[in-house]
């Protein structure tokens, strides 16, 4: 793509050791790879900030993916960056895997829509809810699956869709999902309401939206879903989730078009899964369960 959880998620992440190709090569989960097998020791990383990891992420950063001591902005030193929620330990575990310390990690804002247009990069790489596409990976490298995503409904317990159990049940619904996400185009190819559905800057755009009962639902990644629903909303309720495609979503780590940095982050990634720590992860901030549209 965001204060302790009351919430927990359920959620299954594969990830795939990723493989040296071209620079149009997808990794076995869709990751971009690069052409160079630069070396992966620290002093040889090609960074944007010679001696320090600078990774990227949205303003702000909601839990599950970030937590803090408040609303976690990992760019202000005000907010202390407690080592919480599932993205922001998956970033600090990659920077440990590449030999960084956590003193040698900054942030730097970089707005969802931004992170994957074509040009240089002010960020080695970011992490926010991003997830693969074909078209976005003609502008930047993705890294391989560090978590594999669903997206879900969010309504109001009093909406007229709250009680919906298929797809064909939300037609008639006013809908509504950020703007640039995957959640706008499931919107649009697998639901296809009869109304244009509404798009906001930011999710929490459209929460105001949904509690002014301007839409009758939210779409959304589903962990951030059932957050919405038991935090951020008063009677909110996660409808269901929908169901993937075969090969399915899957978030990845973001890089410059080319990075010498990309099979790195790559073999980070896989360590992580390999040691446990992505399970693990998983576990502690990404489980619970919503019923599946028909």
């Amino acid at each position: 793509m965001r204060k302790a959880l009351a919430v927990l998620i359920v959620a299954t992440g594969l990830l795939v050791a990723a493989g040296c190709g071209s620079d149009d090569d997808e990794g076995g989960a869709g990751g971009t790879t690069t052409t160079a097998a630069a070396s992966c020791e620290k002093d040889a990383l090609e960074l944007v900030n010679a001696g320090q990891l600078t990774i990227g992420t949205d303003n702000p950063a909601f839990p599950p993916w970030f937590e803090g001591t408040k609303e976690f902005d990992p760019w202000d030193p005000t907010t202390e960056p407690t080592k919480k929620g599932y993205e922001q330990e998956i970033a600090y575990g990659i920077a440990e895997k590449l030999g960084f310390t956590d003193d040698e990690v900054e942030w730097t804002v970089v707005p969802f829509n931004q992170s994957f247009r074509p040009g240089p990069k002010k960020f080695d790489f970011d992490i926010n809810q991003i997830s693969f596409a074909p078209e976005r990976a003609n502008a930047v490298d993705f890294s391989d699956s560090y978590y594999d995503v669903e997206q879900a409904v969010v309504a109001l317990e009093s909406s007229s869709v709250a009680n919906a159990t298929s797809l064909a049940e939300l037609k008639d619904a006013k809908l509504g999902a950020q703007i640039g996400t995957t959640s706008l185009d499931v919107i649009n190819d697998k639901i296809s309401p009869s109304s244009e559905p509404s798009v906001y800057d930011t999710n929490n755009d459209a929460i105001a939206a949904l509690k002014a009962k301007q839409i009758d639902a939210i779409v959304v990644d589903f962990p951030t879903a059932l957050y919405m629903a038991a935090v951020q909303l008063d009677g909110g309720k996660v409808v269901g989730r929908i169901p993937a495609e075969e090969g399915g979503e899957h978030f990845g780590v973001v890089l410059e078009k080319g990075s010498g940095l990309t099979e790195c982050v790559n073999d980070a990634i896989s360590e992580l899964r390999d040691d446990g720590t992505i399970d693990e992860l998983e576990q502690k901030w990404l489980t619970g369960s919503a019923p599946v549209f028909e």
